[in-house]
């Protein structure tokens, strides 16, 4: 009976282990598993959903006034299971009120009355709209009738704001050049496993989107110059005809096309001579969009190929300020950016037909397009833009809650910015910068939200854990599951995640149980180390100890974070050795490893090397010296 019993306590160590070893799951999400929308493969479920809304909007600016008035009707599907009862609306732009929930002060510069809405229609029919001050950007209407499932209802709304003096994600650039994003009264997302989206915007987590589609017309004085997400749909009744032919070329182009010159803005007459113009865009199937608006900025353009076999290209286009003459190479930077991602990371064709990046007084990402500020230094300014449209994929290629779920974009952003700085730069100057503005913020922090889990909701972060866990760590922990995985299994797992819930909303669970399934392999130590755990990045060289065969050396992880190194061995005949470590040295015992190396000569010093794995306390990492 004796090898039943050591069969049944086997079985039991291994059932205790591979429960050690899984990953808390909220309750919402089991129930997702339960309903069948989402699997506990990683794969969207046999029962997934999302909702969809058609926006027809229209708007007026008129710069320098700051007064801003728009229009819209929106047709909405409810394609979920549930009878909606109702159906909340996103006012962003409610931010600036005074009092609004604000993760930061705000002065005058900031502050406005927010949006007001004007009228309100449901299904045609004018309804009293009942502001509610205290839900701040994030507003519920009741329905009369509830809407039931693949029933859809139309809504209508006027509105006005005045626009902000300087906001930095949207606002006032100068006096006559205006970036608009939330401007409009929005759809929140209604989802399979937290309902309606009740998140307040706070000015520092982001957005959460469903997959629309937009026309938008925007009303502006002669002269001024109009950039959208979107394909422009009416160039020759909005530019004079030099510069609609302009646009069309750089639309095909392998080199830079001045569209429009500081030259040709003296000049005036760069539209069609009518008082105003509207310029009509056109955008299917993203989760925003935004606008800028100038009289003064130049217009420069060119093409790309993304996708070989189709032969297909994409519109690069800047709008700047002609004395930020960092921009004037933006372009050759947005074309070298949207064709590296394409090719080489994440490797997936650029999805859209365009993409414009527009000085602005942020760094912050739209769909199509990115605004993004002049800096003192030019490599700076670059690193910023292949950041914001590194975003092209996170959030927009799959529709990330950015809000809850901020790492799952800002973190692959961060890594891609990374990547493709090697390309171009050297690997000191590409891995400086990163370590300077995504890593030393968090390695040399010890406040004890610094070390927060990674999978906490940003929801509910302040900085520096928010920065922290939507940044620098999590895009080290996907570097460190590249180093583990290996490139070519790290880019397999990544594009079958990306292809099974392009256009759909993953959450975290979706993706690691993806790539567990990808693999082969549980990789749910790597996972609760990473993204469940307290742990940091401390190494130490413990020990060196001679053997008849090598050496032996001892490595504690004082702070039990699963990272790759290198062990650097010096030789007494002058010879260096470099031996790298994956992160899949700690899986066994994240805190101590012994590693054996066979050698016939003598040593004279050893170091543990992390890169941009920065490690705080490197003194002891060397041997012979530093402290124990």
């Amino acid at each position: 009976m004796l090898w039943k019993w050591m069969l049944l306590a086997g079985i039991a160590g291994y059932a205790s282990q591979l429960e050690a070893q899984s990953l808390y799951t909220p309750r919402n999400v089991l129930a997702a598993y339960k309903k069948g929308t989402r699997s506990s493969d990683g794969n969207p479920g046999k029962n997934y959903w999302q909702n969809k809304a058609s926006y027809d909007i229209s708007m007026t600016v008129f710069p320098p006034g700051r007064n801003i008035t728009g229009r819209e009707t929106i047709a909405y599907t409810n394609n979920s299971p549930d009878s909606l009862r109702e159906i909340r609306i996103k006012l962003i732009q409610d931010i600036h009120r005074p009092g609004a929930l604000r993760d930061s002060d705000a002065d005058s510069t900031y502050l406005t009355s927010g949006l007001h809405i004007d009228t309100f229609r449901v299904n045609g029919a004018i309804r009293v709209w009942e502001e509610n001050k205290d839900e701040h950007t994030t507003q519920a209407f009741r329905l009369s009738t509830p809407l039931g499932p693949g029933q859809t209802i139309l809504l209508g709304f006027s509105w006005h704001y005045l626009l902000s003096l300087l906001s930095g994600r949207e606002g006032m650039v100068d006096s006559t050049t205006f970036f608009l994003a939330y401007f409009y009264p929005a759809i929140a997302v209604y989802d399979d496993q937290t309902g309606w989206d009740y998140i307040h915007f706070n000015d520092l987590q982001e957005f959460y989107g469903d997959f629309n589609d937009y026309k938008c017309h925007i009303r502006a004085p002669r002269d001024y110059l109009v950039w959208s997400t979107g394909t422009l749909q009416n160039p020759d009744e909005v530019l004079a005809p030099v510069y609609a032919k302009r646009l069309s070329r750089s639309c095909h182009a392998d080199e830079v096309v001045h569209i429009v010159t500081a030259a040709d803005l003296l000049k005036k007459h760069i539209t069609t001579d009518k008082d105003t113009v509207t310029w009509v865009w056109d955008a299917k199937n993203v989760s925003d969009m935004a606008f800028g608006v100038s009289d003064h900025f130049v217009w420069d353009g060119s093409s790309v190929l993304v996708d070989s076999a189709e032969q297909r290209r994409a519109s690069v286009q800047c709008a700047y300020n002609d004395s930020a003459a960092h921009f004037r190479e933006a372009v050759d930077f947005g074309r070298y950016a949207v064709s590296w991602f394409s090719y080489q990371w994440p490797g997936k064709a650029y999805p859209y037909a365009a993409m414009t990046i527009f000085q602005g007084s942020s760094d912050m990402e739209y769909p199509m397009m990115v605004n993004t500020e002049a800096t003192y230094n030019k490599n700076l300014s670059r690193f910023l833009i292949d950041h914001e449209i590194a975003h092209t994929y996170f959030p927009f290629y799959m529709g990330i809650n950015e809000s809850r779920y901020a790492f799952m974009d800002e973190g692959w952003a961060s890594a891609l910015e990374l990547l493709i700085g090697r390309s171009y730069k050297s690997r000191e100057e590409s891995d400086g910068l990163f370590k300077q503005w995504r890593v030393n913020q968090w390695i040399y922090n010890t406040v004890a939200e610094a070390d927060l889990p990674i999978v906490v909701p940003s929801s509910v972060l302040q900085n520096p854990a928010y920065g922290n866990n939507a940044y620098g760590k999590p895009a080290l922990a996907y570097l460190a599951l590249k180093d583990l995985l290996g490139d070519r299994l790290f880019k397999r797992c990544l594009l079958a995640f990306m292809g099974h819930w392009n256009g759909k909303h993953p959450i975290p669970w979706d993706f690691f149980y993806s790539f567990n399934r990808e693999a082969g392999r549980s990789l749910d130590w790597f996972w609760n180390n990473w993204f469940f755990s307290h742990c940091y990045i401390d190494l130490s060289l413990q020990q060196v100890r001679a053997t008849g065969e090598g050496y032996l050396f001892s490595v504690r992880n004082l702070g039990g974070l699963a990272i790759p190194m290198d062990l650097e061995l010096r030789w007494k005949n002058g010879q260096v050795q470099v031996i790298h470590y994956s992160p899949g040295i700690w899986e066994k015992d994240p805190r101590a490893v012994v590693i054996s190396v066979p050698a016939s000569k003598a040593l004279t010093s050893a170091r543990l090397s992390t890169g941009v794995f920065v490690d705080p306390n490197e003194q002891d990492n060397e041997w012979p010296g530093g402290n124990r």
